[in-house]
């Protein structure tokens, strides 16, 4: 279901070069730059809380590039994550050289990283983090902050002009305080051509809990079918914030999540989403939809639904453990040239139990959507958390995980890889080339699911892509590790 989960089963300046890993086994990264380092928390930053934190685990990287300068990224992660959701802090971390070096920060989102009630920092845990750059270079910081001890959430947005060098101190876009709602999943995308626009979206669950239901029995949904999840907006208008509002609602019993929006250069605002109906069912439908505004988010659209979404998951057959995976989340580019649009998910290959990727196309601004296709490499083998973009020359690159070099018949180990898939024919062909080589999941293990993030990040700089994704390392007490492949 997502972060409501998360939350509601606990609520009652330093350049990184590359390499990583146990320097007697063989380096699945091997050209890759390593970007996230150990933590620099202490176990108790943040106070007594409930669950078990994994220190030095980095998960869910996003990252932006500048569209003034190609070479300047900016990339952020959770940092430290906790067995039950969230984590100590966000990561953020600036390249000026596309992405060969970089320097991190972490931006007061939460009591760890700093955060108190003067800067609006004043939370035990942050996660979901999201960058974006605006038209004039300015960079845009998102996530969502909450306690492990109270009922408390937000959603916060911070900016920088420094180029991810310092970050401002959090603006409020929405909080509450009840157990009975959270808010979920946001993603932050600004105007590419009017800097005075940037764009947040998320969802916001209620109905959590029953009367009389105790707090602490795990349960994210009501037995009877009273919960709802709209889509919630806020945008800024000349730079400023302006009051978050919802810009549609599935109704009672149905839930929405993983929203983000791209903007066509028309200025019409498209944002992708997963339509949850049946949710307290056994078994909840999950559809692909967008909704469209023409006047930059003050209307919109009906719903246009474009697919089922169904993945089977990703499961150890040793352990039985499973990968917690983006199995419904989708991700969305845009070529800005021709105004095609993609979309990326995670999806069960027909007439098999194995998670593939699957992509569709529109050509008339998410009006009309192609047939899914199934686009990873190698389908016989599960792939898993797509990302996708669109490079300055057309060409559409998703990256994801496989496992296509496991040998699943070996007890000691999980393993997966990454892989960057790659059209020059807008989307009707593809050739793909790995990332890493094979590494294990298992010290990506929190608790009971291995966890590299439900989301990882993919940009283009000019005509190259630069991967932003979590590896499991297995490196003493930092055993998973953001990685980038810099633009080339």
């Amino acid at each position: 279901m997502g972060h409501e989960a998360e939350r509601l089963i606990v609520a009652l300046g330093l350049v990184v070069a590359a390499g990583c890993g146990d320097n007697s086994q063989p380096d699945p990264f091997v050209g890759l730059v390593r970007v996230s380092g150990r933590s620099p928390f202490a176990d108790d930053c943040a106070g007594v809380q409930r669950g078990t934190n994994f220190s030095g685990n980095e998960v869910e990287p996003s990252v932006a590039v500048d569209p003034r300068n190609v070479l300047h990224l900016i990339g952020a992660w959770q940092q430290d994550r906790w067995s039950n959701g969230g984590a100590n802090a966000i990561g953020t971390a600036a390249s000026f050289d596309g992405g060969a070096t970089w320097t991190q920060r972490t931006p007061a989102f939460s009591r760890c990283a700093g955060g108190d009630a003067g800067n609006h920092g004043d939370y035990e845990r942050a996660t979901d983090p999201w960058v974006t750059f605006a038209a004039d270079g300015t960079a845009f910081l998102s996530a969502l902050v909450f306690d492990s001890t109270t009922a408390r959430s937000a959603m916060v947005a911070s900016r920088s002009s420094d180029g991810g060098l310092s970050w401002s101190d959090a603006t409020v876009l929405r909080a509450d305080d009840s157990i009975d709602v959270t808010n979920d999943k946001e993603a932050i995308t600004a105007d590419p051509t009017d800097p005075g626009r940037v764009y947040v979206v998320w969802d916001r669950l209620t109905g959590l809990t029953q009367p009389g239901r105790p707090i602490g029995t795990g349960l994210t949904q009501p037995g009877r079918p009273i919960g709802t999840g709209p889509i919630w907006f806020a945008r800024t208008t000349d730079g400023v914030w302006e009051p978050a509002r919802p810009i549609f609602d599935p109704g009672i019993d149905a839930q929405t999540i993983g929203s983000v929006i791209v903007v066509l250069p028309d200025g019409t605002l498209v944002n992708a989403f997963t339509l949850i109906t049946n949710a307290t069912s056994m078994a909840p439908v999950n559809t692909l939809a967008v909704i469209r505004s023409e006047d930059k988010g003050l209307t919109w659209s009906a719903p246009v639904l474009i697919a089922p979404m169904n993945a089977a998951g990703v499961q150890d057959p040793d352990n039985h453990e499973y990968a917690r995976t983006g199995a419904i989340l989708a991700e969305i580019a845009l070529d800005r040239a021709s105004g095609a649009i993609y979309i990326a998910w995670q999806g069960v290959r027909p007439g098999t139990t194995t998670d593939g990727i699957v992509l569709v196309t529109s050509r008339d601004g998410g009006l009309s959507w192609s047939a899914p296709a199934l686009i990873n490499g190698a389908p016989e083998a599960a792939a898993f958390t797509p990302a996708v973009a669109v490079a300055a020359d057309g060409t559409v690159g998703v990256t994801y995980y496989d496992q296509r070099d496991a040998d699943l018949t070996d007890a000691r180990v999980f393993p997966a890889s990454a892989w960057l898939a790659s059209s020059y024919d807008g989307g009707r062909t593809w050739s793909d080339e790995p990332l890493s080589s094979s590494f294990d999941l298992r010290p990506a293990s929190i608790v009971d699911v291995y966890f590299l993030g439900d989301y990882q990040g993919l940009v283009a700089s000019g005509d190259a892509f630069v991967p932003f994704f979590v590896g499991a390392t297995g490196d003493g007490d930092d055993k998973t590790a953001v990685f980038v492949r810099p633009a080339r």
